[in-house]
């Protein structure tokens, strides 16, 4: 996948159980943290950043994680964003990688939504 622009937009809305507290939309580029249990992640810009910090009372379930479902390309699943550096980053399953022939530095269209906590 080559470079893309890093365009973005976001919305927020609030209401009943389970609604649709935020829908982000954004581009970035991944990297891999080799740790003892390496993984690749798109680290959130920080407009999108700021909206995710607004919400997470309503949707986090402890440690600053943030539920959300996430879609790239025509993959779409559910994960949790996580705080990194005063930002959040999405962790990108392999298989979500390999389906969508994701590798590290690809800059990548990203879409997200957040939930209401139940």
């Amino acid at each position: 996948m080559g470079e893309r622009e890093l365009g973005r937009r976001a919305s927020v809305g609030g209401a009943p159980a389970g609604a649709v507290l935020a829908q982000l939309d954004f581009a970035g580029e991944v990297w891999h943290w080799r740790g003892p249990a390496p993984f690749y992640f798109v680290t959130v810009p920080e407009e999108e950043s700021e909206v995710v910090h607004e919400v997470r009372h309503l949707v986090t379930y402890g440690w600053g994680m943030v539920p959300l479902e996430a879609r790239i390309g025509r993959t779409t699943w559910t994960t949790s964003l996580f705080p990194k550096d005063g930002l959040y980053v999405l962790p990108l399953k392999d298989a979500v990688r390999r389906s969508e022939e994701i590798d590290q530095g690809d800059v990548i269209d990203v879409s997200v939504v957040l939930r209401e906590r139940r």
